[in-house]
């Protein structure tokens, strides 16, 4: 009869690793991320018709829930031409991510400055810090949104966005741009 094996000696457990969405073959064609991919498919499929596609009026409605409409009608027309080239009145998935994609990275660096400065302004608002998220922002936010934070999370993330240069610092708008790069929100 063989030996019994003994239990592990109980200790500190695994980091449990973060699972990343993989990036699908659609989204390299189109050199978008998985997350960029995710966000494009969740447009599609709020203005998509029960075949899976999408009907050729509700593209300038999903565009523009992506936060890319069309600037103007002549574009519009452009970028329909483009999603369903048989005028069959039905964009595809595929299509639709080629189309999105391009707009995507199209976006103007002023259109992508000016939304990092209004989000920027909305932890500094309303507030005597000046031109700094400060750990009363962060709190002032937490409180509005009704989040139960505590302040060890808050200083976690004061430290991680501006560096580890300390909670009294703050973070100023570059180091706040680059925790919105950092997160995926622009490249």
């Amino acid at each position: 009869m063989p030996p019994r094996r003994r239990a592990p000696a109980p200790g500190p457990a695994p980091p449990i690793k973060e699972k990343t969405p993989r990036q699908s073959a659609l989204a390299k064609e189109n050199n978008i991320s998985a997350a960029t991919e995710s966000e494009i498919k969740e447009a599609f499929s709020l203005f998509a018709n029960s075949d899976k596609e999408l009907p050729s009026p509700n593209l300038r409605r999903a565009l523009t829930a992506l936060g890319v409409p069309a600037s103007s009608a002549s574009e519009l027309q452009d970028l329909l031409d483009a999603a369903d080239p048989e005028d069959t009145g039905s964009i595809s998935y595929a299509h639709f991510v080629a189309v999105a994609a391009l707009k995507m990275s199209t976006r103007s660096e002023e259109s992508q400055q000016r939304e990092v400065e209004d989000a920027f302004r909305l932890f500094t608002s309303m507030g005597a810090e000046g031109n700094k998220i400060t750990m009363g922002c962060l709190k002032r936010v937490a409180r509005e949104l009704k989040e139960d934070v505590s302040e060890q999370t808050l200083r976690d993330m004061l430290l991680e966005a501006n560096g580890g240069s300390g909670v009294g610092r703050g973070v100023g708008l570059k180091d706040f741009e680059g925790v919105m790069r950092r997160a995926g929100v622009f490249r």
